[in-house]
């Protein structure tokens, strides 16, 4: 597995002002789930894009994951598009051993925040992860893949798919949490696409804020 060794937040963040978000400047969120204190950094503008903020969907998903009192202990846990990286911050402390993933441009606030809130062993590794590229340079045994917010591009629902199929073993669990965009096509990946790859099933829905979580495994011979 190629994971990338950053060094400082100022030196690997870019200048430039990103496209989505017009300002540049920080925000530092508290948050508690299962017990435990959260402290996420957010950077607005450093063309960070849609990785910057914590979403509404993972706030939902550790919801669930208190809710359902879910056993991470000593399990093998990969979080694609991680963004802030709360997710798989929050299953590491939960005894999870971790790996998050995102694109480069994303990584040095996930460092940041993974070394804010897991000061000791095991410390999550953060990777970068390119969908339809860089998923044969991971395992494909991993007990949960989880993502928050990740489906919202058609263009990147087959590398999804692909990146989904390589690390999924026959015990793996999939747990999606999504706003359902339909103008994105959101919900066409939900019903029509994932499907046709993974047995699915929606396990808890916020009807207020549209937000799903589905898991999804794959299917047995």
């Amino acid at each position: 597995m190629q994971c990338e060794e950053l060094g400082g937040l100022a030196d690997e963040l870019p200048r430039e002002v990103g496209s989505l978000f017009s300002d540049t400047y920080t925000e530092e969120s508290g948050y508690s789930f299962c017990g435990r204190q959260l402290h996420i950094t957010q950077h607005f503008g450093a063309n960070l894009g849609v990785a910057a903020p914590v979403w509404e969907a993972a706030l939902y998903l550790c919801t669930y994951f208190e809710e359902q009192k879910l056993n991470f202990k000593g399990k093998k846990v990969i979080e694609l598009g991680a963004g802030t990286g709360i997710v798989g911050i929050l299953v590491s402390l939960l005894g999870g051993h971790v790996t998050v993933t995102d694109l480069p441009h994303a990584l040095p606030q996930i460092r940041k925040n993974v070394s804010v809130n897991v000061p000791l062993d095991p410390v999550p590794r953060v990777c970068a992860l390119s969908w339809g590229i860089d998923q044969v340079h991971f395992p494909q045994d991993y007990d949960f893949v989880l993502g928050a917010d990740i489906v919202y591009l058609k263009e990147t629902y087959e590398l999804l798919i692909q990146t989904l199929l390589h690390l999924c073993g026959p015990r793996t669990t999939i747990l999606l949490s999504s706003k359902m965009r339909k103008e994105h096509g959101t919900t066409d990946f939900f019903q029509n696409i994932l499907p046709q790859y993974f047995d699915i099933e929606i396990v808890k829905r916020d009807v207020e804020n549209d937000i799903n979580i589905y898991r999804a495994t794959r299917f047995q011979n």
